[in-house]
């Protein structure tokens, strides 16, 4: 059940990070299945990838005191975005480095909100 939980928070933020970010785009005839299938995909690249990446950059990460991991969350949806297109032809599609850096900003912020209601409601 919270595995079902976090993966609708993930589509949840990831309809956010569409909504308000000009350079992220969603197949329209996908819909929420776009939404959910790429939040499956986002939360297997952060389980994955993310931790190699924190660990290749480490000394990145600690001279700007933790700001690059801002570069890596982008590189994540970027990616996660490249694989839901070309492997699995869900069309959710970030354009740019610029459009993934604001939508996993955006991705986090809501994530954490959400989450933080969530735990609230359990509480």
């Amino acid at each position: 059940m919270k595995l079902l939980i976090r993966w609708t928070i993930s589509a949840l933020s990831l309809f956010a990070a569409a909504w308000l970010v000009q350079g992220i785009q969603v197949d329209d005839g996908q819909g929420w299945i776009a939404y959910a299938a790429m939040a499956v995909i986002l939360s297997l690249v952060n389980a994955l990838i993310r931790p190699v990446l924190k660990l290749l950059t480490c000394p990145l990460i600690l001279i700007t005191l933790g700001l690059f991991t801002l570069i890596i969350n982008a590189v994540t949806l970027l990616l996660a975005s490249n694989i839901a297109q070309n492997v699995f032809g869900v069309g959710f599609v970030v354009t740019g480095f610029w459009p993934a850096f604001w939508g996993a900003i955006i991705v986090s912020v809501v994530s954490v909100v959400l989450n933080a209601l969530v735990r609230d409601e359990n509480a």
